[in-house]
């Protein structure tokens, strides 16, 4: 079994900027791709960023330029750094994290309000 936790997220004023984090732990044989996803009322979850072991990143076009994912392979965690926060980007945001087994797992949320 793995756990996945995550933090970093709040209220923040329009323009500002935050830093998720998300710590795996557990039965971890390998991470392959680790993905932050988000989910707005009333909307489906979309995957925001994603990044590989070999850290190729891949990005939604509307985070283009202001979210960056990064990741660290020896302590099994993964950041998003957003800037220049806007009220669209509210949302929960999950951590989600495909091991070399093929097993998918997901974080609990963490909850991201953008005031304008």
């Amino acid at each position: 079994q793995v756990q996945l936790v995550e933090s970093g997220g709040g209220l923040v004023q329009a323009g500002g900027s935050l830093r998720l984090s998300c710590a795996a732990s557990g039965r971890i044989s390998g991470i392959n791709v680790m993905a932050w996803y988000r989910q707005a009322p009333g909307k489906q979850r979309e995957l925001v960023a994603s990044i590989t072991s070999d850290r190729r990143t891949n990005y939604v076009d509307s985070v283009k330029g202001r979210f960056t994912i990064s990741r660290d392979n020896a302590e099994n965690t993964m950041f998003l750094q957003m800037m220049s926060l806007e009220p669209e980007d509210t949302a929960v945001y999950y951590c989600n994290v495909r091991l070399i087994t093929g097993f998918t797992y997901w974080g609990q949320g963490t909850q991201v309000t953008v005031s304008s």
